[in-house]
């Protein structure tokens, strides 16, 4: 690659970091000890509900399966880089034009590379959020459990020994244990809206912020393109000399100054509700009369400006005894190596 001209040399916090930190890298980069795909995944998905309490037992294959998402999404990633530096490695013995425009294309295609590791660790966030509240579910599950236990006890009592003074002593300790388990429901409700719509909001917003910026450099591809001379030629004919390369530069300096000043406020895609769709979000609880009404139209705003967009690390909440979420202790995988040509073409000196 020319490195000189590699959007890899710079390393500056662009605009939407700037706005919005990017958060810890990912655990799943940590190494791997089941593999990188196919054995580990499967192992994942199927051990997740085996353990714990029944209630949490759904949201944790949930939760298996986002990690084996994301495993997948940073195997994409790397393999993105890897073909950047081949396209850039087959170019270099093509025709000038060729070689100089496969050259810049695979800065492009590094970048989305790029771009697929940073979503990584964006997405984390919202797994991690729906993680906790996987935690409260188990949390929860004791006081369903007692309460079931001091109701089986009450009845079996009365069928074997209905007169039986235990029966009182068990009936006002169901007392205490719904109110415990009044008390644990309503933390479970609360939490579970409040964190749903967190960690949705956090991948939405990742989302979002991919999908714009794989256009912009879509756009820029195609751009790089039109250097390419295509007009066919007969046997023994040449082509004019290359003159693209001044050009070719211009276009990835350009791409990377779209790149690095790209904030949310700024997309180019605004998702706008019709007015069927905003009346009906807007519905009012019939016992309410003029109650607040559901109103979507503030939907794209982001996680910093939500009071609840503090979100809480799982391992903030009390998880179950037989928490298995890391048990890949796997071999660190070596990272993609950078790409690039070693020497610059005396042209673009």
């Amino acid at each position: 690659m020319h490195r000189t001209y590699s959007m890899r040399q710079s390393r500056a916090p662009t605009a939407s970091q700037i706005q919005n930190p990017p958060p810890p890298s990912s655990s799943t980069k940590s190494g791997r000890f089941f593999g990188k795909g196919g054995v580990g995944h499967a192992f994942r998905k199927s051990t997740a509900g085996a353990f714990g309490p029944d209630l949490a037992k759904k949201l944790a294959i949930l939760v298996k399966m986002e990690k084996n998402v994301m495993r997948s999404m940073e195997l994409v990633g790397r393999e993105r880089m890897e073909v950047a530096q081949q396209l850039s490695i087959w170019g270099e013995a093509c025709d000038d034009d060729v070689s100089d425009v496969t050259d810049k294309l695979g800065v492009l295609i590094y970048e989305v590379g790029e771009l697929e590791d940073q979503l990584v660790d964006r997405y984390d966030q919202y797994r991690v959020t729906i993680k906790s509240i996987r935690n409260i579910e188990a949390s929860v599950q004791p006081s369903r459990d007692r309460k079931q236990k001091i109701t089986d006890q009450i009845a079996q009592l009365k069928y074997k020994e209905p007169n039986s003074p235990r029966i009182v002593v068990l009936e006002q300790e169901l007392v205490r244990a719904e109110a415990e388990s009044l008390v644990a429901e309503a933390q479970l409700s609360n939490i579970t809206r409040e964190k749903l719509k967190a960690a949705f909001t956090y991948q939405f917003d990742a989302l979002k912020e991919h999908s714009e910026k794989l256009a912009i450099i879509a756009g820029f591809g195609k751009h790089l393109l039109e250097l390419v001379d295509d007009t066919p030629v007969t046997p023994g004919e040449t082509r004019e000399a290359y003159d693209g390369y001044e050009a070719s530069k211009a276009i990835i300096q350009d791409c990377e100054d779209a790149l690095t000043n790209w904030v949310t406020a700024n997309a180019a895609i605004k998702p706008s509700l019709s007015t069927r769709a905003r009346n009906l979000s807007q519905r009012r609880k019939s016992n309410m009369g003029e109650g607040v009404g559901h109103d979507l139209s503030g939907q794209d705003s982001s996680m910093k400006d939500r009071e609840s967009g503090l979100w809480v690390p799982a391992g903030a909440h009390r998880e179950y005894s037989n928490e298995e979420e890391e048990e890949e202790e796997e071999e660190e995988e070596p990272s993609a190596e950078t790409r690039g040509r070693e020497e610059e073409r005396p042209a673009e000196a």
